[in-house]
């Protein structure tokens, strides 16, 4: 339950500000369809957090048969504390032609517009280091959806005026210190 808790959370805060939400608010001025857009946002993050999750725990497995656990704890510490510093970069989307018709549909060009935008992302490395660092594949993925979903369903369904009331300067800087308090309590033995 924790895994699940401290993914939902941290990649719901994580999320704030981030791409593939000013994504999701392009997505909604321009199709004005909520819903096959919160679908498409579902199945691109299932799919991709998923590989993340499966790569975070595959690495897991690899480095504590060839490196000491006290060295893993020092590494997933680190890259919290890295995660951290991100967090107080903003993401700005990348300006698009928004003037052709969607190929793939509204929801199919969701999945597909999400998916590639997660790749790389603050989220998708998150998922990586929260599956590493809890032995809960399950917990971890579905924690990590649910943070995006929780991020990104409400930027859909009311648009630009959620972003006018949720100062990101603030949402950025609490993300960065639960990052921080991860990786310290990491390398400090909390793990």
């Amino acid at each position: 339950m924790q895994a699940f808790l401290i993914s939902t959370g941290i990649v719901a805060l994580a999320e704030m500000g981030d791409k593939t939400q000013l994504l999701a608010l392009v997505l909604a001025a321009r199709f004005k369809r909520p819903w096959p857009i919160v679908w498409g946002i579902f199945v691109a993050t299932v799919l991709n957090h998923a590989m993340a999750g499966a790569l975070g725990a595959w690495l897991s497995t690899q480095i504590t048969t060839q490196i000491s656990p006290q060295i893993l704890r020092y590494i997933l510490g680190a890259s919290f504390i890295a995660m951290a510093v991100w967090m107080l970069v903003p993401d700005k989307l990348d300006d698009a032609d928004d003037n052709k018709a969607p190929r793939y549909g509204v929801f199919g060009t969701t999945v597909v517009l999400f998916f590639l935008a997660e790749m790389g992302d603050k989220t998708q490395i998150a998922t990586v280091m929260l599956a590493a660092r809890f032995d809960a594949y399950i917990a971890v993925v579905a924690g990590t959806t649910l943070g995006m979903m929780l991020a990104n369903a409400p930027v859909v369904w009311l648009g630009e005026r959620m972003t006018r009331l949720v100062p990101l300067r603030m949402v950025h800087a609490v993300s960065a210190a639960v990052f921080l308090g991860l990786g310290l309590w990491a390398i400090l033995g909390r793990y």
